[in-house]
Parts: structure tokens; C-alpha cells; sequence
């Protein structure tokens, strides 16, 4: 089981790849998870005043005409940044929503709060024999419950929201671990899959990760 720690589990939408490049985020989803459980959800589509590529109307089914309908990126993102508040992040390939929720939130004078664990380097640590480590292949190949049309904000959040409860319920079941908290994730995604057990034995000597409770042998 994953800590009783809430955790916002982040997906953005976007024009492009890059905020560096000019991208701005066209729709974003929060998805609140507590002790394995979504407890909550706030999903918006945003207006950045840029012009969505037709590729990316294509994929998505986000429109300019959609888009123009939208609230201001400004008022969404306060929303969105308050709705998370100071909870630990996580999103899959959580490198590209990372610099998108950095850039939109310096937009708006304010700093990101906690760091993001990524589902995407979890997976691969935990499931190395999955064909390959995107969203739709692990809903799959996990048997995860189908959320909606990927790349949609909502149903992307909520898959991945998922696949970060199987991932610390793997976590815990492999290592025995009655408890796991942020930081023991955030060292498993940096850490190799042949350091897993070292990683997990510091965490547990430091307290960070609890060992299950062994029931003693009963007595005939």
C-alpha cells in the first residue's frame, strides 16, 4: 500500500513538447489519491491566446474553438495550484508535465511546492518485462480499469492515478512494506532495478519505509 500521504497525480494537454519552445498547456487534470484511494478531481480546459496545431486537435480532440471557449490560463492555473497545495506531485514521464506546471506557475509568481514522482521510472523499475513503459500499454498489460480517450487531461490523470496505486501495492507486496512514503518513491525511481533491495533495506533502517508486521507462529 502507498502511505496515507495525499498525492495530486498531474496531466497536462498542451500546443507542443516544450514551453521553452513557446507550448502552453491546453487542459490540465488533478487527481487526488489517499492511502490508495482517489478522494478527489478537478479538470479544466485552459485559454493561453496560442493556436492549437491541427496534429494536436487531431490527437487530443482539443479545438481552437474549444480552447477559445475556455477559461484563462491565469484563472485555471490558480485553481489548479490551490487545489494541489503543498501535496506531492506525481504524473507519468512526469519530466514534460514538470517543466509545463513550472512554467505556468512562475507565470503566476508562485513556486512549486514538492517534488514529482513519475510513474513512468516506477514502472520501469517494477515491471522491466512490460513490452514498453506508456500510459495505454501498462492499463493493459496491468489490467488496470479504462478511464476514457488518452491524451484527454481527466482520463489520462485518472489512469495514471491507477497505475501509481498498482505500483506502490507492487512495491509493498515485493518488499513487504506495510507503509511507503514519498521519499522512498522518489529514491526508487532514481535507483537502479539491480540497487532495489539496498534502497529499500537504507529506507527501512532510516524508518522511511515500514517493514509489515510478521505475525508470530501460533501455538498448538
Amino acid at each position: 500500500m502507498i502511505c496515507a500521504t495525499t498525492h495530486a497525480v498531474i496531466d497536462f494537454e498542451t500546443t507542443g513538447m516544450a514551453p521553452e519552445l513557446g507550448a502552453r498547456p491546453t487542459e490540465i487534470a488533478v487527481v487526488l489519491v489517499r492511502d490508495g484511494v482517489v478522494v478527489d478531481r478537478y479538470q479544466s480546459l485552459m485559454n493561453a491566446g496560442v493556436s492549437v496545431p491541427y496534429e494536436i486537435q487531431a490527437l487530443t480532440g482539443i479545438t481552437n474553438a474549444m480552447v477559445r471557449a475556455a477559461p484563462r490560463v491565469d484563472a485555471v492555473m490558480r485553481e489548479a495550484a490551490d487545489f494541489v497545495g503543498g501535496h506531492p506531485l506525481v504524473a507519468h514521464n512526469a519530466a514534460f508535465d514538470r517543466r509545463f506546471w513550472d512554467t505556468e506557475l512562475t507565470r503566476l509568481g508562485r513556486r512549486r511546492e514538492a517534488q514529482f514522482v513519475c510513474s513512468l521510472l516506477l514502472s520501469r523499475r517494477l515491471f522491466p518485462e512490460a513490452p514498453n513503459h506508456k500510459l495505454g500499454t501498462l492499463v493493459h498489460n496491468l489490467g488496470l480499469p479504462a478511464t476514457g480517450r488518452y491524451h484527454r487531461a481527466l482520463a489520462d490523470a485518472e489512469a495514471t492515478a491507477n497505475l501509481f496505486v498498482r505500483l506502490g501495492e507492487e512495491l509493498g507486496r515485493r518488499f513487504s512494506l506495510a507503509a511507503i512514503e514519498h521519499e522512498l518513491l522518489l529514491a526508487v525511481q532514481k535507483t537502479p532495478r539491480s540497487g532495489l533491495d539496498r534502497c529499500i533495506e537504507r529506507y527501512c533502517r532510516n524508518g522511511v519505509a515500514q517493514p509489515a508486521r510478521r505475525l508470530a507462529p501460533s501455538v498448538a
